[in-house]
């Protein structure tokens, strides 16, 4: 058997009150298993570095890609992607509100030949009823914009082939929405329910406002409609103007030594003309706002220190200036500026 057969992904940002309980669990589930298990620490700016460098110089099999500042969740996700070889990649957050012992049960699915397992949340302790029902709403207009069968009421929590792994590799999105780039690829999917726990420790890291930045990711990334909603709206107010304006003349011939009246009625008339205008240019705009970004061709993140990762794996995303990596003993390996220039 391969010792690169099951990867397993953790993007992690300020979780040192949980991430040694996390991959205690992971390491019980696949410690008889080939594996690796690689740590995405996204810019953390309390102490989870130093307890993910500790873990990794105990287990070789434990791998620490490092970003330079916090990229998010998303992003992290996309590092991890890159770096991770094995056959069956599983993405999980690293909040234990997603069971790691439901790995086993994954690969059981993906040995019987489907490319994605993904986990249905069946119930979800510990959240507010304003996060359920905005999730919940999320999902079902999400499935109604857009041209992919985005599964509802699923996150991250999966596992993908290796050829899924690849193919998202290969997709250049600065703004990505893993679940929808996933189902996108399609090949044989499948879901299975599971009971999501509350969070083992510390607070969860998606405020309203980076749940709303999520959300704006997903809908433009994977839908057009809001576009052809301001179409419709423009055709339909201009149908509405001119049968408007069709009555207006006619009343200006009925009557044409009348008062000028109706202040009201042309202010209201004004006012929502003018929403509707400022709307679609919001709209317009943040479609705009992602071509422009998309064509900086930026990377979509930079490494800044790596522990346990091999030189074969480190060529696979380049150094950038002053990016650090560290060996399997724990020495700081500091790249040359010139020689990535």
């Amino acid at each position: 058997m391969d010792e690169s057969q099951l990867t397993i992904v953790v993007p992690v940002f300020n979780e040192e009150q949980i991430i040694r309980e996390t991959y205690r669990r992971i390491h019980n589930v696949v410690n008889q298993t080939p594996h690796e298990i690689i740590f995405v620490n996204d810019g953390s700016t309390d102490h989870t570095l130093e307890h993910l460098a500790d873990i990794a110089l105990k287990d070789p099999r434990v791998k620490v890609i490092s970003l330079s500042r916090n990229f998010g969740h998303q992003l992290a996700v996309t590092a991890g992607l890159n770096y991770a070889k094995g056959d069956a990649v599983i993405l999980m957050d690293a909040d234990l509100q997603d069971p790691p012992e439901m790995i086993p049960q994954f690969m059981e699915t993906w040995r019987q030949g489907y490319d994605v397992v993904y986990g249905i949340r069946r119930h979800r302790a510990g959240e507010s009823p304003l996060k359920r029902f905005t999730a919940f709403a999320f999902y079902r207009l999400l499935r109604h914009l857009s041209e992919v069968d985005v599964p509802a009421d699923v996150g991250d929590f999966r596992l993908m082939s290796r050829r899924i792994v690849d193919m998202l590799n290969n997709m250049p999105e600065q703004h990505r929405f893993i679940r929808g780039m996933v189902s996108w690829v399609g090949f044989r999917q499948i879901g299975i329910p599971y009971d999501r726990d509350s969070r083992f420790g510390g607070e969860s890291k998606y405020p309203f406002h980076k749940m709303w930045r999520f959300s704006l990711d997903a809908l433009t990334s994977f839908s057009v409609e809001p576009l052809r909603w301001v179409r419709r709206g423009a055709l339909a107010v201009s149908g509405l103007a001119f049968l408007a304006s069709i009555w207006l003349i006619r009343q200006k011939l009925a009557f044409p030594h009348s008062l000028v009246l109706g202040w009201t009625s042309t202010m209201v008339t004004m006012l929502w003309l003018g929403a509707l205008q400022l709307g679609a240019l919001g709209i317009i705009g943040e479609y705009l706002a992602r071509v422009v970004e998309q064509g900086r061709q930026r990377p979509l993140y930079v490494v800044a220190q790596t522990i346990n990762v091999d030189d074969d794996e480190k060529s696979m995303s380049p150094p950038y200036p002053g990016e650090r990596r560290t060996d399997k003993r724990g020495h700081a390996v500091d790249f040359d500026r010139n020689s990535v220039l």
